[in-house]
């Protein structure tokens, strides 16, 4: 059993929370609660990353994560 290390990004918005993998091209989720939404993305990724071995490819990983707020008025 190999261990993996993904970034996952979780986003609040007035319909609950939004859960990305950056690395994972398309593996998304969403929740009600953080908690939620969490879970859920371990579920994405973890289906995402079988269905990839699964066939034979490469599972990317990251060399650096960087996460910063960028305000701007315009």
């Amino acid at each position: 059993m190999k261990t993996y290390r993904f970034s996952v990004v979780i986003e609040k918005d007035k319909e609950g929370y939004f859960a990305s993998c950056p690395e994972l091209q398309g593996c998304y989720t969403q929740g009600d609660t953080y908690e939620e939404a969490l879970e859920n993305i371990k579920d994405a990724v973890r289906l995402h990353v079988e269905d990839r071995l699964g066939v034979g490819e490469e599972i990317p990983q990251p060399e650096s994560v960087s996460l910063t707020s960028l305000e701007l008025s315009i």
